[in-house]
């Protein structure tokens, strides 16, 4: 069979530079990720900065172009990654569909703003699949991390913790639109419920300085209460805590869920499964004890992102594992975030 063309517009750290580092588990770009995909061929890239340009074609040599749509025009991929500014996302997005393009891969954010996310969701609705490259929901730990919460064993999910510290100098708007995208997706994907902002205290989002905190639930869908009617009981809502702070030497991207009957914590170097015992402190009360249960070897997080890829290109029917409504639901939440309104559309770099 041959092999599925795919081309990639933007071409710095997360489509190919971040493959040069030692201590990340490999593949870690798209360019990786597709070339060691025995589905796929990485046929081009796009990008307005020569140096990456020239970076990208003396490694993966491949041909490079200054113009997506040139690009598009000469090499007609089936594939196509959008690795650049959110800003531009939308644009792109269009440009993929209106040259027929079936499978396209979005860099998370989404988009720049909701107004474009929600363009981006209405083009995967109307055939464009779209993948937002929310990793974790492919990565094995959290894949396993999903089966232990949904499986029962721990009980109800009662609350969600989580913590994120992106630096020491970090503006936490920075982080939450940057990274925080990752733990409000993971916390969606995890709990199974979309997030919903309630309130804010702390620090300003729009400083570097000290910590804030946002207080959220996950929320049933609308429908028939847990007492009435017939037919299963409505989830009930699962309050949420989500700690943004800068000052740190260090970083830190870690949840917990607490259950009626144990937790599980997750995070960047963290798998544990903690569940109710008899207590060895005092008669008739229970205490968590570790499971031991741990989590080691690759995630596989960009490998199976781009095997759900060519997976989509290869079965028309496929829906992908995270879609553009998966995009669209974090970028709403963080637009319910008060601060976020407040300061406007934030301009980050794309990496």
């Amino acid at each position: 069979m041959e092999k599925i063309p795919a081309a990639i517009i933007g071409l710095g750290r997360i489509a190919s530079l971040l493959e040069d580092d030692a201590l990340r588990e490999k593949p870690c770009t798209h360019a990786g990720a597709i070339a060691a995909n025995p589905d796929l061929r990485l046929a081009a890239g796009c990008d307005i900065d020569g140096e990456r340009r020239r970076l990208f074609a003396e490694k993966w040599r491949v041909p490079v172009y200054p113009s997506a749509a040139e690009m598009i025009r000469v090499h007609a991929p089936r594939l196509l990654v959008i690795a650049t500014h959110p800003d531009s996302h939308r644009p792109y997005c269009d440009l993929a569909a209106a040259r027929g393009i079936p499978v396209v891969i979005c860099e998370k954010p989404l988009a720049g703003g909701l107004g474009d996310a929600r363009r981006i969701a209405r083009l995967a609705a109307g055939g464009t699949r779209i993948i937002t490259n929310h990793e974790r929901r492919y990565s094995e730990d959290y894949i396993r991390a999903a089966a232990v919460l949904g499986g029962g064993r721990l009980g109800r999910l009662l609350s969600v913790r989580a913590v994120l510290y992106m630096g020491r100098n970090r503006r936490l708007l920075d982080a939450l639109w940057h990274d925080g995208t990752h733990l409000a997706d993971a916390i969606m994907f995890l709990g199974g419920l979309p997030l919903k902002h309630r309130r804010r205290r702390g620090a300003k989002l729009t400083g570097n300085t000290g910590t804030a905190w946002l207080e959220a639930i996950l929320e049933p869908p609308a429908g028939r209460s847990a007492a009435g009617g017939e037919g299963p009981a409505r989830p009930l809502p699962v309050p949420v805590s989500i700690e943004v702070g800068a000052g740190r030497d260090h970083l830190v991207f870690e949840m917990e869920f607490s259950c009626e009957r144990g937790r599980l914590r997750i995070g960047n170097g963290i798998f544990e499964v903690w569940e109710s015992v008899p207590s060895p402190y005092a008669e008739k009360f229970r205490s968590l004890k570790k499971t031991g249960e741990t989590f080691s070897g690759p995630t596989g997080y960009f490998a199976n992102m781009v095997k759900d890829a060519a997976a989509c290109v290869l079965e028309p029917g496929r829906q992908p594992r995270s879609g553009a409504a998966e995009g669209l639901a974090v970028i709403e939440y963080l637009h319910s975030v008060k601060a976020w309104r407040r300061a406007g559309p934030l301009r980050v770099s794309q990496n």
